[in-house]
């Protein structure tokens, strides 16, 4: 089995069903979806290359109203409901990701 090395701390999976309803939610005018806003924020860089992975997933299976899943690849035991509109700081604050 071959492997490939990448430089993420850790990978984060932001539900693509969650985030399709929602329309966007996020940024200054809730028009940037979770994922975008969050790769935005943590300056990841292209690939394999970044700092951290944000990478959309099907369905999680979680489905709350008005808000986001998100799984934290260094904490998979523990899986956050993001409200939209929430400000992308406290959302990063929350993750205690250090960007």
């Amino acid at each position: 089995m071959k492997s490939v090395r990448s430089d993420w701390a850790t990978a984060l999976l932001v539900c693509r069903k969650c985030s399709k309803r929602l329309d966007g939610g996020f940024g200054p005018k809730g028009r940037t979806s979770l994922a975008k806003a969050l790769r935005k924020e943590l300056g990841v860089g292209k690939g394999r290359k970044g700092k951290f992975g944000v990478v959309e997933v099907k369905c999680l299976g979680v489905c709350p109203r008005g808000a986001v899943t998100i799984v934290d690849g260094a904490n998979p035991g523990e899986w956050k409901i993001v409200p939209a509109r929430q400000d992308i700081e406290e959302i990063v604050s929350a993750l205690r990701l250090k960007g």
